[in-house]
């Protein structure tokens, strides 16, 4: 049943070259990443700022719209996951993704003060990124053996936090040089977008491996097996619950721009403690899920974001500021790949864009549960209130998914039917 042509086995056969070295897919989709997020963390690092206050939003509006946009990919990454494994054109349709998610930003940049396009607009993002994600982490998945996952998906992410590091000195630069014109920032990312999409187009190969080769009628069907699978479907409600619990980056920014009452315009540099953490961790993280256990990275990640709330409810100092923003990193280090790398392995090949769309989206449907929550939460009780039931709501997450977590999941079995 497993094809090993090429050194891209869809089982994990231990070839020595796949150990020592990246596979060239991963390291062009880490590119096109890397460009990418430079565009869209320039906007996320001035958002905040441009919401709340510029245009005056409360924190549960706020909260609201983020949680809203975010969990608005739900339908989008099933779609998207599932022409991708229909057709076999996961390029393609990552493609449209990366380059949805580039015109968004002349949304941006045309819409000026209406709220009503720029809430468009971010959808679009949104929606975008839903397209793309499954069908990138499919190819990344399809890149290379099983046991090193881990792993790729490591220097993937790192890769794309680079592009979240620049991103938001870039929109700091931006700002400077143009007494806060927001609209330079719009204008300067929706070209950067565009070169992420170029890059992909010219150097991602639209088949990673001979897994994907057959795109056949009765490739289609693998996403009902794969709910039906105990240990996925484990993989599934253990990360939605974690991801329920989870407020967003922008709110624990805001709490500490709030708490050391510092000048907006420093809210976008607050990201890159975090995306620095997260950019030296990435690739260690995802080597030693690999060798230790995937399950147990994950937890300890979520255990990390559990400890800078913890801080966040001491009084806010500059100590305070880098014990969150090292902690927030290491919670991305140890989750962000490591889940898709402890997933990947039960799902067929056919079905591995659709299979991770499942996955993606019921993180993303929890975490407009927690944004909006937290948002509500922080408007009616204050900060402080809902932090404490934002921290005390992650304990309980964390001993739930302790429990129903599996060890790492295995390769599907060889003796399960191949698709023709």
């Amino acid at each position: 049943m497993y094809l090993a042509a090429n050194g891209r086995p869809d089982a994990p056969p231990r070839t020595p070259g796949a150990r020592r070295r990246v596979p060239a897919t991963v390291l062009a989709l880490g590119a096109v990443s890397l460009v990418t997020d430079v565009s869209s963390e320039m906007v996320t690092a001035v958002l905040p700022l441009y919401l709340v206050l510029g245009l005056g939003l409360t924190p549960l509006q706020f909260g609201f719209l983020d949680g809203m946009f975010n969990g608005a990919t739900a339908l989008v990454r099933l779609l998207g996951g599932r022409l991708a494994d229909r057709r076999g054109h996961h390029k393609r349709v990552a493609g449209a993704g990366y380059l949805l998610s580039a015109l968004s930003r002349l949304g941006l940049l045309l819409a000026g003060s209406a709220t009503g396009a720029i809430a468009a607009a971010l959808a679009a993002d949104r929606l975008g990124k839903g397209i793309r994600t499954a069908p990138r982490d499919a190819l990344i998945s399809l890149s290379g053996p099983p046991e090193t996952l881990g792993r790729s998906f490591g220097v993937h992410r790192a890769m794309d936090t680079t592009g979240a590091l620049l991103g938001p000195l870039a929109a700091f630069a931006v700002l400077w040089a143009t007494a806060d014109a927001y609209d330079a920032v719009f204008a300067v990312s929706f070209c950067t977008g565009l070169l992420g999409v170029l890059l992909l187009v010219v150097y991602v190969p639209a088949v990673p491996g001979p897994a994907t080769a057959p795109p056949t009628p009765r490739a289609a069907p693998p996403r009902p097996s794969v709910l039906r699978d105990p240990a996925f479907r484990r993989v599934l409600y253990a990360s939605a619950v974690l991801g329920a619990t989870t407020i967003g980056d922008s709110f624990l920014y805001l709490l500490l721009l709030r708490g050391l009452d510092l000048p907006p315009a420093l809210f976008t540099l607050l990201p890159l403690g975090a995306a620095a953490v997260y950019l030296l961790l990435a690739v260690p993280a995802g080597r030693v899920a690999d060798r230790t256990g995937r399950r147990t990275a994950f937890l300890i990640g979520h255990a990390a974001l559990l400890g800078a709330y913890v801080l966040l409810l001491a009084p806010v100092s500059p100590p305070t500021v880098v014990g969150v923003l090292a902690l927030l990193g290491v919670f991305y280090a140890a989750t962000d790949g490591v889940l898709m790398a402890l997933a990947a392995p039960a799902l067929p090949a056919a079905g591995r864009a659709g299979g991770l769309a499942v996955l993606q989206t019921g993180q993303a449907l929890a975490r407009l549960l927690g944004a909006a929550g937290f948002g509500a939460a922080w408007t009616l009780w204050g900060a402080r209130p809902a932090l404490w039931a934002a921290a005390l709501a992650l304990a309980g997450a964390l001993a739930a998914a302790s429990r129903i977590m599996p060890a790492d999941v295995p390769a599907p079995s060889p003796t399960a039917p191949e698709a023709p």
